[in-house]
């Protein structure tokens, strides 16, 4: 398989699971986390994976700028997660 086709069917899949699998966990845990609960361990393992996966698809979204955007804004809703769960914790260490 020529290397643009290789690069076009993982781009698929990659789409395919962030569209049925990790947007909506995502939107769920950011529901979560605005309304003040806290991560669980899975919840936080979970992102760690997603972390680690985009860091692996971002050589990919490099050589395919037409999908820098969603890599953008997908990266940015983890890191709004991530840190409105740290002051979700921190909220609730404080107030222990």
């Amino acid at each position: 398989m020529p290397d643009d086709d290789k690069d076009a069917a993982i781009v698929q899949a990659l789409i395919e699971r962030f569209e049925k699998q990790r947007l909506p966990r995502a939107l769920a845990l950011k529901e979560k986390v605005d309304k003040g609960e806290l991560l669980s361990e899975w919840d936080t393992a979970y992102l760690e994976e997603v972390f680690e996966d985009s860091e692996r698809v971002k050589a990919i979204v490099d050589e395919h700028p037409e999908y820098q955007d969603l890599y953008a804004r997908a990266v940015h809703l983890y890191n709004s997660i991530t840190e409105k769960g740290l002051e979700n914790a921190k909220a609730s260490d404080d107030s222990s």
